[in-house]
């Protein structure tokens, strides 16, 4: 799936993604391939990436995540 994660400064990570984790206001959201649409806020935490067994980590203050169509937008504070 694609995966942008943006800042008001700059995109931090904009790529292919198997697995993506964000830190939701609830609790954490696990998001795969096909997942179904989604609308969330995210307090502070690490959003996960994982690709191919390789993991990325970008820290956030807060934010929105966004699933739609096997894409993946999570705008980070």
């Amino acid at each position: 799936m694609d995966v942008q994660i943006i800042t008001p400064d700059k995109s931090l990570y904009d790529g292919k993604a198997d697995l993506v984790n964000v830190p939701g206001t609830t609790g954490s959201i696990g998001i795969l391939n096909n997942h179904a649409p989604l609308v969330s806020s995210l307090t502070k935490g690490e959003v996960r990436i994982v690709l191919n067994n390789k993991e990325e980590l970008f820290n956030i203050d807060g934010g929105v995540v966004e699933v739609m169509k096997n894409k993946v937008v999570v705008l980070a504070s």
